[in-house]
């Protein structure tokens, strides 16, 4: 089918888009949404403005859109991309989504008013399961925000591998943490993998911390070859 991939720049987002690639499926387009709120419930808001970079890495053509971000409102927004999609000859709709059935509900709603199909094909995955996938395929993922307890500002910027899943069963353990972040714990990004042409050099970069969470914002960053 042709595809397109909601695509935000993180972890979950960027392994949809592997997931159509290996199912076989057409990527015809990645669908971003800017939100202009911080606190969106739908969408991803850290360093997305990095996803035209990151679309251009993985050569496959972004379309972009913009929303206020209000609750429910941002949906309508949405429906927009969705009925462009269509018009392109999308057939279907790849989502990152895990456990969130607000955002998976929503998602579908849509797509069954607009005629696309939606795919979710890591629902309910088990989280460290999803989590030493992405590792051992070898996407380079970083923390870019973090907001709960147990993660300081020395988790944001780190990379997700072997050690730092250790440490998030740890910290699961200990206090319940979500290995896949699917609680807001965290924000990511993805700079390279299997799927990229290209990978992504930070040049610039700072870090904004606030009480208890904080963000990882990439000022300035190319593309090189692999």
């Amino acid at each position: 089918m042709n595809a397109a991939v909601l695509f935000s720049g993180g972890k979950d987002s960027t392994m949809a888009i592997y997931n159509a690639v290996e199912s076989g499926d057409d990527v015809k387009f990645l669908l971003s949404v800017k939100s202009a709120n911080d606190e969106s419930y739908m969408f991803h808001v850290p360093n997305i403005h990095l996803t035209n970079l990151l679309a251009e890495a993985m050569n496959i053509p972004l379309i972009s859109i913009e929303t206020d971000g209000i609750k429910e409102a941002e949906l309508e927004d949405l429906k927009r991309g969705f009925q462009k999609l269509k018009q392109l000859g999308v057939e279907c709709i790849y989502t990152g989504a895990l456990y969130s059935t607000y955002q998976k509900s929503r998602i579908e709603k849509l797509g069954l008013e607009v005629g696309l199909k939606i795919i979710s094909p890591y629902w309910h995955i088990d989280e460290l399961e999803y989590m030493n996938l992405i590792v051992s395929l070898g996407f380079e993922v970083i923390i870019c925000g973090v907001s709960a307890y147990g993660l300081d500002e020395s988790w944001l910027g780190r990379k997700i591998d072997d050690n730092c899943i250790d440490d998030l069963v740890k910290l699961n353990d200990k206090i319940g943490l979500n290995l896949a972040f699917e609680g807001g714990e965290a924000e990511t990004l993805v700079l390279d993998g299997p799927i990229f042409k290209k990978r992504v050099k930070i040049l610039a970069d700072s870090k904004k911390w606030h009480i208890d969470s904080g963000l990882y914002i990439i000022e300035d960053a190319i593309l090189e070859d692999k």
